[in-house]
């Protein structure tokens, strides 16, 4: 477990019209979770709408590739819709290809080849496109609270709200699969779509697109079940494949988790860059917190990448200052002051507080989360449109 994206699923596809090719790129495949064939295209000429369609991140076209279209044309055509994905040409010794200018291919894997040689050029391949490609904008944070009542839903809310009005691209997640508190808080009906709604296999950005609820405040919405027992639908590997997808559409995801350590929650946290604990001046809740940050690190998460926010940090009652540090081992990485009077009043009316006065203490701090999260991002966006909304707030 790592929650670095460096380290997320590297999603692939291919273009081939050879079974006994394909076939042995699967069998590569099938014993590892670290690369994904999202589809085998045969015929070259729908490749465009396939790359759109299913957003991989590295694409292999057999230059041997037969029909009304070639291989290598087929890389050309990718190249010159202005898709900026690697793409890997597939060849025999006896047909050298040399990679050059209007070629389209970014390398050539010439076969037969060895699951590592395979395994090695992909991962280079992916790692490099990151380092350059606007995805190297794309973070995902779970915000979690290990007690109830700390405040970690209209936080991570009105967070969400922060970075859009950045002019990032943000998605948030209800987390909660039981439970979900984000439909109520927004007064959204049942009836909209949620994350049950999603394929569990081969999910693709149209998928996607169904589901996502438009906020008025620029922040698109994926809703937990509607029922309790719609929970059990979801499973850690469809979390992991809908972060995979997200990462390559929204700059920011926020993640509003349950109050729980099971499988589920896990999912979200092995699948982000970072995790931000709520607490409060409470010993339950920075007993709590604690006990999450030892489970974390037991499994390896990286301890740089745990943060600690102080809900209703100017609070009188309650634990002394010092605690916080005593119990967790470290001092707080931010705190939010108490506006009970402005929470409850946006709350009930199901709008953020960010928006509702944005002048006010509570939301400048939630000012300063959302500008620290997104601090080591390039100061060029996901490019999209709001107008180009899914399903929109009314």
């Amino acid at each position: 477990m790592s929650g670095s994206q460096s380290e997320s699923q590297i999603r692939l596809l291919l273009v081939e019209d050879m079974p006994q090719v394909a076939n042995y790129i699967r069998s590569l495949l099938d014993s590892q979770s670290k690369i994904k064939l999202l589809e085998v295209v045969r015929d070259g000429r729908s490749v465009l709408d396939q790359i759109r369609e299913h957003q991989p991140d590295v694409l292999i076209v057999d230059a041997l590739l037969q029909g009304r279209i070639n291989g290598l044309a087929v890389a050309r055509e990718v190249r010159e819709a202005g898709l900026d994905l690697p793409i890997i040409a597939l060849t025999v010794p006896q047909k050298p290809i040399k990679i050059g200018d209007g070629m389209g291919a970014t390398d050539v894997l010439s076969m037969p080849f060895s699951g590592y040689d395979f395994m090695r050029l992909l991962q280079e391949m992916n790692d490099a496109a990151r380092a350059r490609s606007p995805e190297s904008l794309s973070r995902v944070y779970a915000f979690f609270g290990a007690k109830g009542g700390v405040g970690t839903t209209t936080i991570a809310y009105n967070v969400a709200v922060a970075v859009a009005g950045l002019n990032y691209r943000v998605a948030l997640i209800d987390g909660s699969l039981q439970f979900g508190d984000l439909r109520g808080l927004l007064r959204v009906a049942d009836d909209v779509p949620s994350i049950v709604q999603l394929p569990t296999a081969h999910i693709q950005r149209a998928d996607l697109e169904q589901v996502m609820y438009r906020d008025a405040s620029g922040v698109e919405l994926l809703f937990a079940p509607p029922r309790i027992e719609m929970a059990e639908m979801v499973t850690p590997r469809d979390i992991e494949r809908l972060l995979s997808l997200m990462r390559k559409i929204y700059n920011i995801v926020i993640i509003d988790t349950a109050t729980a350590v099971d499988d589920t929650v896990l999912a979200y946290v092995d699948n982000s860059d970072g995790v931000v604990q709520v607490v409060t001046y409470e010993w339950t809740s920075l007993l709590r917190a604690r006990a999450m940050a030892d489970t974390l690190t037991a499994i390896n998460f990286p301890a740089e990448h745990m943060r600690y926010l102080v809900n209703r940090s100017d609070s009188l009652g309650g634990m002394p200052r010092e605690a916080v540090a005593q119990a967790l081992g470290r001092q707080a990485d931010f705190g939010v002051v108490s506006d009970g009077v402005l929470v409850l009043e946006a709350n009930n009316r199901g709008l953020p507080f960010m928006t509702m006065a944005p002048d006010a203490a509570i939301a400048r701090d939630i000012a300063k989360i959302a500008a620290d999260l997104t601090r080591t991002m390039e100061p060029t966006p996901i490019g999209h449109s709001r107008q180009a909304s899914t399903t929109s707030a009314q």
